[in-house]
């Protein structure tokens, strides 16, 4: 019988989490998250990490192992869970995957290209300029080097920049020239199940949710990692906007409709990525029964 993993994804706030625990007691299998910033230390509340009642219930890989200076990659995710499945896959012939990190899901599912890893000094040196000059100038050098790449990339997003200049540097020849996306083969089934709300209703369990984040502590863990705020970990939606509060730009209401407002933008990004992938068996997350009636019956296919 073919191992077969289960990926339970949606955009934030859709309730993956409960279900998660749920679908995990009935396949009898540990959950391996999928979320980029939950597998930093240090941000259970900005990241809605399992808290550790959900985590005794059910048990949780790749929660919490790393610091705020550790470098980690979609890459090192992906050797790191099939190493997890080979074992995970001897004894059981079932495991389960939940988050909304696309990068991370797609790692597993499809592959990342064969990219080079970045030495320690280049990945400094593209720090520093970054520190030193700003995204405009990368994103300018980036058009001269790999303009085919520069098209595509978002060109906001400092990670996505300034790994494409790493690797320009570091091979002389452009990121786009090792971008294949053949997806890779799999010695296991996967099989998708993806949560949707209406848009109203994912809106205010986003909103409401940010306020129970704000209730729980947020600003406190926030002001906690504050010498962080210039690591990866911390360039996210929900630090960046307190961030500005704790430097007196916006007022703490201010802080918590930009929270809000770009969890919403960002829940619109992750459901355009999610409705090109035509494998998804799509669910509402309080249609349990149908949802575990459709595990069962793919536990049962050979």
């Amino acid at each position: 019988m073919t191992p077969k993993l289960f990926v339970l994804i949606g955009p934030t706030g859709v309730g993956k989490t409960e279900l998660s625990l749920t679908l995990a007691e009935f396949l009898h299998t540990p959950i391996i998250n999928a979320d980029s910033r939950q597998v930093f230390r240090d941000l259970p509340i900005g990241t809605a990490a399992p808290t550790e009642e959900q985590q005794r219930r059910v048990k949780h890989y790749f929660v919490g192992t790393l610091g705020l200076t550790d470098y980690y990659s979609a890459a090192q995710y992906e050797s790191d869970v099939l190493h997890f499945l080979d074992t995970h896959f001897q004894s059981n012939p079932y495991a389960l995957m939940t988050g909304g990190s696309m990068m991370y899901i797609d790692a597993i599912c499809k592959g990342i290209d064969d990219i080079p890893t970045v030495d320690a000094e280049t990945r400094k040196m593209m720090i520093e300029r970054y520190e030193q000059e700003g995204l405009e100038q990368l994103n300018n050098e980036l058009k001269l080097l790999d303009p085919e790449y520069y098209s595509i990339v978002d060109r906001k997003n400092p990670k996505r920049v300034i790994h494409a200049l790493e690797i320009c540097y570091m091979t002389g020849k452009p990121y786009s020239s090792f971008r294949t996306n053949q997806a890779k083969q799999r010695p296991f089934e996967i099989i998708k199940m993806g949560l949707r709300r209406e848009r109203e209703e994912l809106y205010q369990r986003i909103n409401c949710r940010v306020d129970e984040m704000i209730h729980l502590g947020l600003v406190a863990e926030v002001e906690k990692v504050k010498e962080f705020r210039h690591t990866n970990a911390l360039n996210t939606v929900g630090y960046k906007e307190i961030f500005n509060y704790i430097d007196g730009t916006w007022d703490l209401p201010t802080a918590i409709d930009k929270i809000k407002q770009n969890s919403r933008i960002y829940s619109r990004k992750q459901m355009t990525w999610f409705k090109k992938d035509e494998t998804i068996h799509w669910f509402h997350p309080d249609d349990i029964d149908a949802i575990l009636s459709f595990v069962k019956n793919k536990m049962q296919e050979i």
